[in-house]
C-alpha cells in the first residue's frame, strides 16, 4: 500500500512538473506586444531619447515590428523609417564574403594576399594573414582613431599600406574596423561586381529587403535619412553625422522592417521567407562559432558570454548620431533588432532596450531602470557650473593674485601658471590639432558630439584657463 501511495505522489508530481513547463513555454511563446510599447515609450521617455524603431521575429517569421518617437524633422519613427546600422554592417560584409566561399570563389584559410595581391602592409606578417582572420578580427590588423579620409573602397583599403599590425595573426581578437574594408573589398574583386552592387543583388533583393543599401562615407547624403541625435543632459540635440569611410564596417542604412527580413533568414537555417537557400546551413553556423584566437567573435558575430542568459549571437553599431543592436537567441528562435536614431556616448541603449525585450520573449518581467547617461551628464554639468563660478571668481581677483608674486622672479612666476597653461595647451590640442591629424574629415564640433557635456566641461576649463593665464600675465607687466 504504501508502495502505491509513493508511485500515486511521483506520477502526480512528474505530471504537474511537466504540466508547470508546458504552460511556461507557452506563456513565453504568446508575445505581449503591449508590455513592449509601454517598456519602450517608458525607456525613450525618461532616457531623453528622440526615438527608436524596433522589429522581432521568431524560426524565420515575422512577429512584431513597431516605431516609436520622432526624427529630427518631427516626423513619427516608424518600421519603415531608415537608421544607418552603423557596425551591425559586419555581420552583413561577413555574409557576403561567406557566399563567396560557398560557390567556391574563396577559401576561408587562404591567406587574403593570395586574391589581393595588389594589397600590401609594412610588415612581414601580412602574407600570413587568412580571410577566417578578417571576418573574426584576429588578423591583428590595428584600429586607429585617426585616419584619413577616403572616397572609395579601394582607396579606403590602401590606407592600410603604411600600418604594422599589432599582433601575429591568428594570436588574438582585436577588433578593427580595417578587418571589414580589406573583406568587402575582397567580395567587390571575386564577385567581379562593386560591393554596393553586390550586396544589392546578392543580399538585399533576395531576402527582400527593398530600402536597404550601403553608402561610401558615414556621411553621405541620403533621401529620406534625416540627421540623428547626440544626447546630453538628458536631452537630445539634432547633430551632422561624422564622416567617414565606412564601406565594409558600418556603411549599411537599413529600416527595422528590412532587419526583420535579415533575422528572419538567421533564424530559418539560412532560406529567405520563399524557402530558397541564400547561404549554407554549414557556413552560416560556422558563423556562429568562436574561432581559433577568441572566444567572443565568430565570423561576423559577436558571441555572448558564459554569463548571459538565455545565450546570443549579436551585433551592435554605433556612429555620432545613430545607436543599433541585434540579437539571435538560438534556444528559444527568437531574434530582435533595435535601431536608435541617437547616439549616447556613455551607455548602449540600443543594447538595454534589446536585452529587456528579449526577457519579454522569454515570458519574465522588465523594467526601466534608472537613467545612468542622464545622472553622469548633469554630474557634469554641475562640475562645469562649479568651475565657471570659480573661474569667473578667479578672473576678478587676477590683479590681486598678480600682485602677491609681483616680486617673484619671472621663471617662478610662471611656473606658478602651469595648473591654468597646462589644461589649456592639452585641450587646445584635442580641439584644434587632433581634427587636421592625417588630414581626416572632422572638425571642431565634430570633437563636440562625441561627448557634449564632457566637452562643454573642458571648453570651460580652456576658456577660464585662457583668460586667467592672459589677466595674471597682463596685470604683472602693469605691476612691474
Amino acid at each position: 500500500m504504501r508502495k502505491k501511495i509513493v508511485l500515486f505522489f511521483f506520477v502526480t508530481f512528474l505530471v504537474s512538473y511537466s504540466l508547470c513547463i508546458t504552460l511556461s513555454v507557452q506563456a513565453a511563446d504568446v508575445l505581449e506586444t503591449e508590455e513592449i510599447d509601454e517598456f519602450v515609450t517608458n525607456y525613450i521617455k525618461q532616457n531623453g531619447l528622440p526615438g527608436a524603431a524596433i522589429v522581432i521575429v521568431k524560426d524565420g517569421k515575422l512577429v512584431y515590428e513597431q516605431g516609436y518617437g520622432h526624427d529630427s524633422n518631427g516626423n513619427p519613427l516608424t518600421a519603415k523609417s531608415k537608421m544607418r546600422l552603423a557596425s551591425g554592417s559586419k555581420p552583413i560584409t561577413a555574409f557576403s564574403v561567406l557566399q563567396l566561399v560557398d560557390e567556391g570563389k574563396l577559401n576561408l584559410d587562404d591567406p587574403v594576399s593570395n586574391y589581393l595581391p595588389e594589397i600590401t602592409m609594412d610588415d612581414p606578417n601580412w602574407k600570413q594573414i587568412t580571410i577566417r582572420h578578417l571576418l573574426s578580427h584576429t588578423s591583428g590588423i590595428p584600429d586607429p582613431t585617426i585616419i584619413a579620409p577616403a572616397n572609395t573602397l579601394k582607396e579606403g583599403v590602401e590606407r592600410i599600406r603604411d600600418w604594422k599590425l599589432q599582433s601575429r595573426p591568428g594570436e588574438k581578437y582585436a577588433y578593427a574596423n580595417a578587418n571589414y574594408w580589406i573583406s568587402a573589398y575582397l567580395a567587390e574583386k571575386m564577385s567581379g561586381m562593386d560591393f554596393a552592387d553586390y550586396l544589392q543583388q546578392k543580399v538585399f533583393s533576395p531576402l527582400g529587403m527593398k530600402y536597404t543599401f550601403t553608402t561610401v562615407n558615414s556621411g553621405d547624403f541620403v533621401l529620406e535619412l534625416p540627421n540623428g541625435y547626440v544626447t546630453a543632459y538628458g536631452t537630445a540635440i539634432p547633430w551632422t553625422e561624422l564622416e567617414q569611410m565606412k564601406t565594409g564596417a558600418g556603411g549599411v542604412v537599413t529600416t527595422a522592417s528590412d532587419m526583420g527580413k535579415w533575422l528572419s533568414l538567421h533564424t530559418n537555417e539560412g532560406k529567405n521567407e520563399l524557402g530558397e537557400q541564400v547561404l549554407s546551413k554549414e557556413l552560416l553556423e560556422e558563423s556562429y562559432s568562436p574561432q581559433f584566437g577568441t572566444e567572443k567573435y565568430g565570423l561576423g558575430w559577436s558571441l555572448s558570454s558564459p554569463n548571459i542568459k538565455p545565450a546570443r549571437i549579436s551585433h551592435s553599431g554605433s556612429l555620432s548620431t545613430y545607436q543599433t543592436q541585434q540579437d539571435i537567441v538560438p534556444r528559444s528562435g527568437y531574434a530582435v533588432a533595435v535601431l536608435l536614431n541617437s547616439f549616447t556616448p556613455t551607455f548602449e541603449h540600443a543594447y538595454e532596450i534589446s536585452s529587456e525585450i528579449i526577457e519579454l520573449t522569454e515570458g519574465k518581467e522588465t523594467e526601466v531602470k534608472a537613467p545612468v547617461p542622464k545622472i553622469i551628464d548633469l554630474s557634469l554639468g554641475v562640475l562645469t557650473l562649479l568651475y565657471l563660478i570659480l573661474g569667473i571668481r578667479g578672473v576678478i581677483l587676477s590683479r590681486r593674485w598678480s600682485e602677491k608674486r609681483k616680486q617673484h622672479r619671472a621663471w617662478r612666476f610662471y611656473l606658478r601658471l602651469s595648473p591654468q597653461v597646462v589644461p589649456v595647451l592639452l585641450i587646445g590640442w584635442l580641439f584644434f590639432i587632433v581634427p587636421t591629424l592625417q588630414d581626416n574629415s572632422s572638425t571642431i564640433k565634430d570633437a563636440f558630439g562625441i561627448f557634449p557635456a564632457a566637452m562643454i566641461l573642458l571648453s570651460i576649463i580652456f576658456i577660464v584657463g585662457l583668460v586667467l593665464t592672459i589677466m595674471r600675465i597682463y596685470y604683472r607687466k602693469i605691476l612691474i
